[in-house]
């Protein structure tokens, strides 16, 4: 008997208005050596599109929830593709930002890992058009109107740091949406940090008085929250964290951690990923999710996954545990089906290659029912 059929979700409370999903940050083009050559090596590359805050977006539009995207980017072929793209999974992109056609767009390139060798990034962001998206450059009232849940991440603030600007436009230009965003908005944040994009301390100084002062959910791991804040998780103190001498993580341990996650900074959510590297090829996936009324959702067991690709494995787990809270409510309800359709939603894109969910509600709800079943379980607790 499935607890969650998400083919039956009512989601007419969404239809006939705008966005109930708002999110901006910097889609990049991602650049993959297509013949498997070393990036130096190769001349044939496959271009696709990457970004946090896109990925997130993508699922939920093709999960049924009405969504919205902004960003800036360059009025040329690279800006039309990612208008293009968003309109053909459903996003909005009546919002964009148009810069000049000269403008870069932000980049990475990616070499695929294979055991014993990782998988490199390299960034390519200084200067880009997304990274000078500031005040005054989005009619904020407009774009939130109906807006139930905005996003963003702490990649998104690191890239005025990074570009070595005198302001940070993109904290900016979010303070602007804050102040125009409509009673009942919730703000979630992915704290996400990139030490490719600025210090632990620049990066600490910019995100904590932003989710204090304005996120009600946090999306964090064990480890950032150590390495930033000194947070232990139960029986491991920040200390052991850092040092790699944590252990097996039980539910009490992750609940003290979600407790003073939220204490510190007067949340509502705060959920965690768990990712086990066993090589490049094999990974076992779990999460969890506590609110501030003690309520607390760990998956079931962790998962396998034989990864295609890893990356934006994380921001699928955000859109599903997002589609979670905007279908059920912030409750013991929406934080189960939260992390249910996270996982499940997490575990299918890193399965497709490049960095986009290009997954459908019924391939999720196909793959909770065979977990239910039992099938592809693994009793690691």
């Amino acid at each position: 008997m499935l607890k969650f059929d998400l083919m039956q979700d009512d989601l007419s409370g969404f239809a006939g208005r705008g966005a109930a999903f708002v999110t901006f940050g910097e889609t990049m083009l991602r650049d993959t050596p297509a013949d498997l050559q070393r990036p130096e090596a190769t001349r044939l590359v496959y271009l696709s599109l990457a970004g946090s805050e896109f990925s997130i977006a993508t699922l939920l539009a093709r999960m049924g929830i009405p969504t919205a995207y902004i960003t800036r980017v360059p009025d040329n072929p690279y800006g039309w593709m990612l208008r293009d793209t968003a309109r053909a999974n459903g996003i909005s992109v009546e919002h964009l930002v148009w810069a000049h056609k000269a403008e870069t767009i932000g980049r990475y390139i990616y070499e695929t890992g294979r055991t014993p060798r990782q998988g490199v990034v390299w960034y390519q962001r200084m200067y880009s058009s997304a990274s000078r998206l500031g005040a005054g450059m989005v009619d904020w009232a407009a774009a939130l109107r109906d807006c139930r849940l905005f996003h963003t991440s702490g990649i998104t603030f690191g890239l005025a740091v990074h570009s070595g600007y005198d302001c940070n436009y993109l904290r900016d230009a979010f303070l602007e949406a804050m102040a125009a965003k409509p009673a009942g908005c919730l703000v979630g944040m992915d704290f996400n940090y990139r030490s490719t994009l600025w210090s632990e301390s620049e990066c600490t100084a910019i995100m904590t008085p932003l989710i204090g002062d304005h996120a009600a959910v946090l999306v964090t791991s064990v480890y950032d929250m150590a390495r930033h804040y000194g947070i232990s998780c139960g029986r491991y103190t920040a200390q052991q964290i850092n040092d790699g001498e944590m252990g097996d993580l039980h539910d009490d341990d992750l609940r003290a951690f979600g407790e003073e996650v939220t204490r510190r900074f007067n949340l509502q959510v705060v959920a965690v990923t768990l990712r086990q590297s066993e090589s490049s090829e094999h990974h076992l996936w779990e999460a969890a999710a506590i609110d501030r009324d003690g309520h607390f959702f760990r998956s079931a067991v962790p998962r396998e996954i034989y990864l295609a690709d890893r990356i934006g494995g994380g921001d699928a787990w955000v859109g599903g545990f997002y589609y979670g809270l905007l279908t059920a409510g912030i409750n013991a309800e929406g934080l189960e089906k939260g992390v249910v359709v996270g996982d499940a939603a997490t575990r299918l894109k890193q399965t497709i290659m490049f960095d986009l969910p290009l997954i459908t509600k019924a391939e999720v709800q196909a793959l909770i029912q065979a977990d239910i079943l039992g099938a592809n379980n693994l009793t690691m607790r």
